[in-house]
């Protein structure tokens, strides 16, 4: 919005020039205050800092000093008035877990499900997803390196407590890989993206349908997805585009509500980029939803790729028809103009308006200065920027995420942990007394798709320690406690060649498990089938294989869906005789020994 004013002096008696004089700068006044509302129209809102207190133990006086609440991955409102955010805690008096806000203030809601940088997706108002950290205690791998843990693992919150949790086997094909966004369509219908999938040429992808949580990768997709946000009844996730491109790379994809074919679509065309800017010379788009609308911003990278012109701030927006660019080379002034050497964090659509917040920081920073200032802008849907922010109090850090749950009403984090929101001094929410967000959840399920298998070794005695009484006595009378194991996942192994060329394997399944059977043959594969999720009971593997390259050795892998059932030691029958791992080798099968190998 633009609001031009011109005076001309004219040649008229000096009484009546000082009423004109009086009226023109009246008029001045009423004009300059009109612009101003139409630019800056926010209720008198302003950011102030949200103070927050760590949690005190019973019986300890509050310190009274307010806390960073360490890295902060996401913020998510349902409501104004109820919000969760995620955290990896701040390493002294904040641990990671997740805290809510009841539209008085911020407290802690679990001390389970924390993450490195985690993702929040809501699912109803009483129930939302988080993309969280692993839990420690797998093994190592086979060089000794520890097993990944960050951001790869789901937590499901419902009606006051973590009902699910799901996880995979590190170092396995089928291990969950890091995932950036997370977004759900609507009930039962959520998905969760991220990294690509090693030694092949998709993204992956995590979908519950209302039941179950399963893998579907995008396998026409090759980057890593960033972001990822529904709206209209789809979900949007983009992507940082690298070498080498496609022909016609597409930087955002839509994932369709389920039950709709195809289920990924990319989208082309977008205006992002200026003549002669490389789609890789800027970095992905930050997404956020609003009312009739989607925002995306990016900023450029740091190093430009040879033969392009430097990428820019760039904001688009899409109004549920097409696409329009706001900021960015097609626009006036450009975003190298009114952003230069500046990166996008994060964007966030205002409710009841046509404009969204944007996070900035210098391109050159490694990392975000603690000391520096948060800076902020806001864009409205004709490309004017009505407002640029600079929030600096002590050292709070950058600004790192940005939510909007209402007109007048948003929050940003630092990259310090500090939380300060944008509010009037006259509206004043409701309190949030929902039970489900009331007390503090400390318990987290065992993980769906990660066997619970017994201890290898006794636990240590601690019956010693000082100041812990001894343990009780045993009872002196009565026979000692069953002792129950758990059975084996695969048992009564059978295997035959079927036409000289097909190995059949059959076997007793325990419980639900996805399987991949694969031939080696000094140490290569030179056969193997599909990965394939076969329901309990009696099943069978059919294995083809090249008289050129005959295995030597049969491999299994194995990755059950169901905690596996329990039998007393005593119990002698097949399916306690065959162990059932993650990696069952097969040395010696009967059948096979008799085929002369080359």
């Amino acid at each position: 919005m633009r609001c031009l004013v011109q005076r001309r002096a004219t040649p008229v008696g000096s009484r009546l020039l000082t009423v004109l004089v009086l009226a023109c700068a009246l008029l001045l006044a009423v004009v300059a205050a009109a612009c101003a509302q139409g630019l800056e129209d926010d209720g008198g809102a302003s950011w102030q800092q949200e103070k927050i207190y760590a949690p005190e133990a019973p019986g300890v006086e509050p310190s009274g000093i307010p806390v960073g609440l360490g890295h902060i991955g996401d913020i998510q409102f349902w409501a104004p008035n109820r919000g969760v955010l995620i955290t990896s805690g701040n390493g002294g008096s904040i641990g990671p877990g997740i805290w809510a806000y009841n539209g008085r203030g911020w407290h802690e809601l679990a001390n389970v499900c924390g993450a490195t940088d985690g993702r929040i997706a809501w699912e109803g108002p009483d129930s939302f997803w988080t993309i969280s950290d692993g839990r420690t205690g797998q093994a190592t791998g086979p060089n000794g390196n520890p097993p990944p843990l960050q951001d790869n693992t789901l937590c499901h919150f419902q009606n006051g407590k973590v009902v699910a949790s799901y996880a995979t086997l590190a170092f396995s094909s089928t291990s969950y890989q890091p995932m950036h966004g997370a977004a759900c369509i609507g009930p039962g219908d959520c998905w969760f993206a991220g990294d690509r999938v090693p030694e092949q040429p998709s993204s992956f992808h995590l979908h519950f349908n209302g039941s179950a949580v399963s893998e579907e990768p995008y396998g026409l997709e090759r980057y890593a997805v960033q972001d990822l946000r529904s709206f209209q009844g789809q979900a949007y996730e983009s992507v940082q585009l690298e070498e080498p491109l496609s022909e016609e790379p597409a930087a955002v994809h839509v994932i369709n509500r389920k039950g709709v074919s195809p289920t990924f679509e990319p989208l082309t065309g977008l205006p992002l980029y200026g003549l002669g800017e490389f789609p890789d010379a800027l970095r992905f788009l930050h997404l956020s939803s609003g009312e009739g609308a989607l925002w995306g911003a990016a900023g450029p990278v740091k190093t430009t790729p040879t033969g392009s012109v430097p990428g820019q701030v760039t904001v688009v927006r899409f109004d549920g028809s097409s696409w329009h660019q706001l900021l960015g080379p097609g626009s006036e002034p450009t975003g190298s103009a009114a952003f230069p050497g500046d990166i996008v964090n994060a964007i966030a659509a205002e409710p009841g308006s046509e404009s969204a917040w944007f996070a900035l920081q210098p391109v050159e920073e490694e990392r975000a200065n603690p000391v520096a200032p948060a800076l902020l802008a806001r864009v409205h849907a004709d490309g004017s920027i009505s407002k640029e922010d600079t929030l600096s109090v002590g050292a709070k850090g950058r600004a790192s995420i940005l939510t909007c749950p209402a007109p007048h009403d948003c929050w940003l984090a630092t990259t310090q942990g500090f939380l300060f929101h944008l509010a009037t001094a006259a509206e004043e929410l409701a309190l949030d007394t929902d039970p489900a967000f009331a007390g503090l959840i400390t318990e987290r399920p065992a993980d769906e798709g990660v066997p619970q298998l017994p201890p290898d070794t006794l636990p240590a005695d601690t019956s010693g320690l000082p100041g812990e009484l001894p343990p009780p006595s045993p009872p002196a009378e009565g026979p000692p406690p069953p002792v129950r194991v758990q059975v084996a996942l695969l048992s009564r192994v059978r295997s035959r060649l079927v036409a000289g060329t097909t190995l059949e394997l059959r076997f007793h399944l325990a419980v639900k498990a996805r399987l991949k059977l694969l031939g080696r043959r000094r140490g290569r594969t030179v056969a193997s089938t599909p990965f394939e999720t076969l329901k309990a009971g009696n099943r069978r593997l059919m294995l083809r294989l090249d008289p050129h390259n005959w295995p030597t050795k049969l491999e299994l892998k194995s990755h059950p869906l169901a905690p596996l059932p329990t039998v007393s030691a005593n119990t002698n029958s097949p399916e306690t005789q065959t162990v059932g791992t993650s990696l069952v080798v097969l040395p010696h099968v009967p059948t096979f020994a008799q085929v002369a190998l080359p």
